[in-house]
């Protein structure tokens, strides 16, 4: 089994999207998907990739700012395993990579959010040190 991780530039974005549906359970229609992956890019946005077999098993998106409380952080985004490779430590394999990219681009902290319904998540990134800071609000207008 031959796994990579990578950047995947704006022009592969369409690889992304079938992962970003079962994560978000086809909630938003392809197309507004790829228009808003397409203005994300342009915002200090990168989206990383898992390979398996140069197959796109999994992604994660990062953003990079400089918060007052955290110094210059990742905001780790969209993070989506396919389900059938699930359990084989790929994931932590994943933030390994992550941790690594950041700290080579000279960052100092990540962060993320995650659903309060994703109970799997949430013991994986326990068990990966991350602690609860505080809660994610959203409201649409």
């Amino acid at each position: 089994m031959s796994i990579a991780f990578k950047i995947l530039e704006k022009e592969n974005i369409d690889l992304v999207i079938p992962l970003i549906q079962k994560l978000n359970n086809n909630k938003v229609s392809d197309a507004i998907l790829r228009e808003r992956f397409v203005e994300m890019f342009s915002q200090n946005y990168e989206c990383a990739g898992l390979f398996k077999n140069n197959e796109l098993i999994g992604v994660c998106g990062m953003w990079f700012c400089t918060r007052h409380y955290s110094g210059r952080s990742v905001e780790v985004d969209h993070v989506f395993i396919d389900e059938i490779y699930r359990g084989q430590r790929l994931g932590a394999q994943f933030f390994e990579w992550i941790y690594s990219y950041a700290k080579n681009k000279g960052y100092q902290a990540l962060e993320l959010n995650t659903y309060v319904s994703n109970h799997g998540s949430h013991k994986f990134y326990f068990n990966e040190g991350f602690k609860i800071l505080g809660y994610h609000f959203l409201k649409k207008m």
